[in-house]
C-alpha cells in the first residue's frame, strides 16, 4: 500500500544552498513516487524578516510505493540517512482537492479511527508569478490564522525556488480544521480563511494546487525538541 511521508530537519548551510538547486532526494530511488524538496518558513511572519526563510530546515513531502521503501531510504540513502536524523510522520491518504502533477491519488483511502483522531493537511501549490503581491495579501492573514489556532497541533509553510509554496499542519480533530477552513472557529477574525478562498474563486493565485488530507500513521524522531505532536490532542 503506497503511503505518503512528511519530513523536517536542520542541516548545513551549504547543503541547504545545494538543495535550492539540485534535487537531493534522487528520482531514480527505488519506490519513490513523487517528492518536494522546501525551504521550511515561518507562517504570519513578516516578508522580509530572517525567520521568514529558514535556509537550513528543510521540509521534505514524498509519496512511495510502500512502508519499506520509506525505510529502506532513510537507512541505506544518504540523504535519506540525513532526513533520518530530524522528524518525520508517515500518511495515510484520505482526501484530495484539486491536482498537483506526478501525484499518484491512491485507490485506498484510509479511515480515522474516531471524530476526535488528529488528522494531517498538506496544501501545494505553483503560483502564477504575476499573483504573488495579491496571494501575499490574502495569505498572510490566513497563515496568521492557522499559526495561532488552538486546533493545531503543528503547522508552517514551505517555499521551493521559483513558485511552489506550501503548508503543512497537525489538527487535533477533523471538526477543528473544518471550522477553521469554513470561518466557524472562536477564533479572531475566524473567516480569514474562507474569505481567501472566495477570492482563488473570483481569480485564481495558482495555475496548479492541490490540498491533500491524511491519517497520521506514525511519528519518527524530534523536530526543534518536540516530539509525539499526534498524540498531543488534549
Amino acid at each position: 500500500m503506497n503511503i505518503s511521508s512528511f519530513h523536517l530537519v536542520k542541516i548545513p548551510f551549504g547543503k541547504a544552498i545545494k538543495g535550492l538547486f539540485i534535487n537531493l532526494i534522487k528520482t531514480n530511488t527505488k519506490g519513490l513516487i513523487y517528492s518536494e524538496y522546501m525551504t521550511a518558513m515561518t507562517l504570519g511572519s513578516p516578508i522580509l524578516s530572517p525567520s521568514r526563510f529558514l535556509i537550513r530546515e528543510i521540509a521534505i513531502f514524498a509519496q512511495w510505493e510502500s512502508e519499506e521503501d520509506l525505510e529502506n531510504f532513510l537507512e541505506k540513502d544518504n540523504f535519506g540517512k540525513i532526513l533520518n536524523k530530524g522528524w518525520h510522520i508517515r500518511l495515510g491518504f484520505m482526501r484530495e482537492w484539486g491536482k498537483i502533477k506526478d501525484y499518484k491519488v491512491p485507490k485506498e483511502k484510509e479511515i480515522l479511527d474516531n471524530p476526535n483522531s488528529p488528522v494531517v493537511a498538506v496544501t501545494i501549490a505553483r503560483m502564477k508569478p504575476l499573483a504573488v503581491p495579491r496571494f501575499l495579501h490574502w495569505g498572510k492573514p490566513v497563515e496568521k490564522l492557522v499559526r495561532d489556532h488552538s486546533g493545531t497541533l503543528l503547522s508552517l509553510a514551505s517555499f521551493k525556488f521559483p513558485n511552489t509554496v506550501s503548508t503543512f499542519s497537525i489538527w487535533k480533530n477533523v471538526k477543528e480544521m473544518e471550522s477553521m477552513v469554513h470561518g466557524h472557529s472562536k477564533m479572531p477574525k475566524p473567516k480569514r480563511h474562507s474569505n481567501a478562498m472566495k477570492e482563488r474563486e473570483r481569480k485564481n493565485f495558482h495555475f496548479e494546487f492541490t490540498t491533500l488530507r491524511f491519517k497520521p500513521l506514525s511519528e519518527y524522531g524530534s523536530w526543534k525538541g518536540n516530539s509525539n505532536y499526534t498524540k498531543k490532542t488534549v
